[in-house]
């Protein structure tokens, strides 16, 4: 755990946007930086750029973190049929309507929380009172799994999906342990299924056949770390950015989940889920000769996108974005928080309902929260590929 104070990440506008150009990853890796939100967009579609090649057998990742999430067997490194029976076998669950239904218990476990933070009275915290456990108790039931301590879900998520600045023997061991941990739940749900999410990739698994069982062991790993990280991440960062920057986004959240889910729309185009000063983002391979932006990028070649670059691309998204009125306007174009097109995270709507009830329930209740430190006072989470406050001291 750092105690280095970072700029906030709604403050951080990416590169500039431009046409694909040249340039080195840190450790030297020559790459084709992408950044305009068309090229980004085209470049996240177009299956003739492919993950799977980016990282060599028994080599570490190109660019990358040793994170759950940018292993070999991770569905987000996958292509053609074993990227398709993945997202098959887990798909179902996480599709608008099943999420639909999920919402009531996820206004539930919101309820249940701040029902402690009203009884507890001020001063809190909104990390370890709210946005911590919030994600964690979700997964809980999604998951089946209610004898796990939610600090424990944290650890893995923190050291599980390290990033470029964190120490490689402790992301070994929070590795190892969810693995562990997931292999255990699989084999467990194989011989006594349940209503539960993986018992459902449990059965998918079977009747799609061909998934090996490190993949399922990787792909549970990733719902129970990415369900966990995302909506944490998103939640802290979007009240920091709300009750520091924008007090009448913050009331009008109260005025339905209507005006919630516009505004979360446009924090998670504003705010990246991931930590740009972690290292790369997904980088992928041009299969041949790909003309993007008016620019060929050659076959073989590395690419990388930068999402938040494109997220503020002016030929696209011209204005202020933190104009107050703006932050309830429709986007232009889809947010690329979650990706584009085959790759599209599967649990993006679980995070938007997540987030929506979140943002909205906490401003109907506590109106009149504040925080006790302003954005420059903030102490950052830091060494996983994501970014968060450490603690929101609240009051109310």
């Amino acid at each position: 755990m750092s105690t280095l104070r970072t700029v906030p990440l709604h403050r951080i506008t990416g590169q500039e946007t431009g046409p694909p150009r040249p340039v080195e990853l840190p450790d030297g890796t020559p790459v084709w930086l992408v950044t305009r939100y068309d090229d980004v967009h085209q470049v996240l579609n177009d299956q003739r750029f492919g993950r799977a090649p980016v990282q060599a057998p028994g080599a570490p990742p190109l660019g990358d973190s040793p994170s759950v999430l940018k292993s070999r067997e991770a569905i987000g490194r996958q292509d053609g049929g074993a990227h398709l029976r993945l997202r098959r076998a887990v798909g179902r669950a996480f599709t608008p309507r099943a999420v639909a239904h999920l919402r009531p218990w996820v206004a539930e476990v919101i309820e249940q929380l701040l029902d402690g933070l009203v009884k507890q009275g001020p001063p809190g915290d909104l990390v370890r009172d709210y946005a911590m456990p919030l994600p964690s108790l979700v997964m809980h039931r999604l998951l089946a799994v209610e004898e796990v301590p939610f600090e424990t879900i944290f650890h893995w998520s923190q050291h599980a999906m390290a990033g470029a600045s964190a120490a490689r023997e402790e992301g070994d061991r929070a590795r190892a342990e969810l693995a562990e941990f997931a292999g255990a739940l699989l084999a467990a749900r194989r011989k006594a299924p349940g209503d539960d999410l993986v018992s459902s990739v449990v059965l998918a698994a079977e009747s799609e056949g061909g998934i090996p069982e490190s993949a399922l062991v990787n792909l549970i790993s990733t719902v129970i770390i990415g369900g966990h990280d995302t909506t944490m991440t998103m939640l802290g960062n979007s009240l920091l950015y709300l009750l520091t920057e924008q007090p009448l986004a913050w009331q009008r959240l109260r005025t339905g989940e209507e005006a919630a889910a516009a505004l979360t729309e446009r924090l998670l185009h504003l705010i990246p889920i991931g930590d740009p000063d972690e290292g790369a983002g997904h980088l992928v391979t041009a299969r041949e000769d790909i003309g993007v932006g008016g620019v060929t990028i050659p076959a073989g070649a590395l690419v990388s996108t930068d999402r938040l670059a494109a997220h503020h691309d002016p030929a696209v998204f011209p204005g202020d974005p933190h104009d107050p009125e703006a932050l309830f306007a429709p986007l232009p174009r889809p947010t690329l928080a979650f990706g584009a097109g085959r790759h599209y995270c599967v649990g993006t709507w679980l995070a938007r309902a997540e987030l929506q009830l979140g943002l909205h329930r906490l401003a109907v209740r506590l109106p009149g929260l504040r925080l006790a430190v302003d954005a420059e006072g903030v102490e950052w989470r830091h060494g996983s590929i994501t970014r968060s406050p450490v603690r929101l001291p609240a009051s109310w």
